[in-house]
């Protein structure tokens, strides 16, 4: 009789669990046949009380059920949860957007000022961040203790260098990027067209305008008959192709040791050029705007980088990536480039 029953609980069973259409349904037919107090459990609880023969037949039929029914319960259980996870997808619904990572606004302006460099014949070229004292100061014509050292606000590092000339094992994080032009004019000749983008560190007080850290970009370009001209007309090219204006430059005389004559650039204001000044914040009503330092490259710096000045002449200029990214967008704090912050960063897709 036992055997009957254990054939016919194979069959409902097998049956119910194959009906079964969600995860509750099927945990209700386990606690029915495999519970505490379940069909297949009282007649394995039974066994106990069989005859030996009995036993012998009973027990491995029953055993060898609650394997199947088990197995069938875990096979149904994985097929009617993929089956449940599709149908709670209403393919109806529109999908949500998915945020994709873009570039920093500063690297975005970096890679437009390179573009139109390039496009002028210009060669993009990097340096290391950490420096030696030759290639940031003595080797620009800046001599130790030179006065100009003191504008630089140095972060000298304890590190020393292997470098060869003497009293050069100083080590300091750059304040500029004009060493890659020095360190450039030595392993190769004229006529040389280069900008020099990269990060720079200046130990200055971080307000809306300074940072310790921000972006330089510096410019060389030396040939057999470089003047004042040629300068004038590739950053005012430059200005125009950038602001998508009709830019003017200014020259004002200015001291840099590295150039001989130096001169401060400015450009016409890019929002309110030719229009009423009376309010602009970003110029402060002048109608200019500075935008950095340049001049002639002054023989001493030819002479220490390999170059002879009686048969070569050049140019070089120099300004602040982040501040000419902060005019064109009109962004008010230079803190904002390194807060980390999303809402400001998602602006610039």
């Amino acid at each position: 009789m036992e055997k009957e029953n254990i054939l016919k609980i194979e069959d409902e069973a097998m049956s119910e669990i194959s009906q079964a259409k969600n995860p509750q349904e099927i945990e209700t037919i386990r606690v029915k046949y495999l519970g505490r107090q379940g069909v297949l459990t009282e007649i394995l609880k039974s066994i106990k009380d069989l005859p030996l023969e009995e036993k012998k037949i009973i027990g491995p039929m029953a055993n060898s059920l609650r394997n199947e029914l088990e197995e069938k319960i875990e096979e149904q259980k994985n097929k009617v949860s993929k089956k449940t996870s599709w149908e709670r997808i209403d393919i109806t619904q529109p999908g949500e957007k998915i945020r994709t990572g873009h570039l920093h606004p500063l690297t975005i302006v970096r890679q437009e000022i390179e573009e139109i460099f390039s496009s002028m014949g210009f060669s993009v070229i990097e340096g290391p961040e950490a420096e030696n004292d030759f290639y940031n100061f003595e080797g620009l014509n800046m001599p130790p203790n030179h006065p100009a050292r003191d504008m630089h606000d140095t972060f000298w590092l304890k590190a020393e260098t292997n470098d060869r000339r003497p009293k050069n094992k100083k080590m300091l994080l750059r304040t500029h990027t004009s060493p890659v032009q020095v360190r450039y004019m030595e392993k190769n000749k004229p006529p040389i067209r280069i900008i020099c983008p990269g990060k720079v560190f200046r130990y200055e007080d971080i307000d809306a305008g300074h940072e310790i850290q921000f972006h330089h970009l510096e410019g060389l370009m030396v040939d057999k008959d470089i003047s004042f001209s040629n300068f004038k007309s590739v950053l005012q090219s430059f200005f125009e192709k950038f602001f998508s204006k009709n830019i003017s430059l200014r020259i004002r005389p200015s001291y840099f040791p590295f150039v001989e004559p130096g001169f401060e650039m400015d450009v016409t204001c890019p929002r309110c050029y030719k229009k009423n000044k009376k309010e602009c914040p970003l110029c402060s009503s002048t109608g200019w705007i500075e935008m950095g330092g340049a001049g002639m490259v002054h023989p001493k710096v030819f002479e220490m980088s390999g170059v002879d000045s009686s048969d070569w002449q050049g140019f070089a200029f120099g300004f602040g990536l982040d501040r000419i990214t902060m005019v064109k967008y009109n962004i008010p704090d230079i803190r904002l480039f390194y807060s980390g912050d999303l809402r400001f960063i998602r602006q610039f897709y």
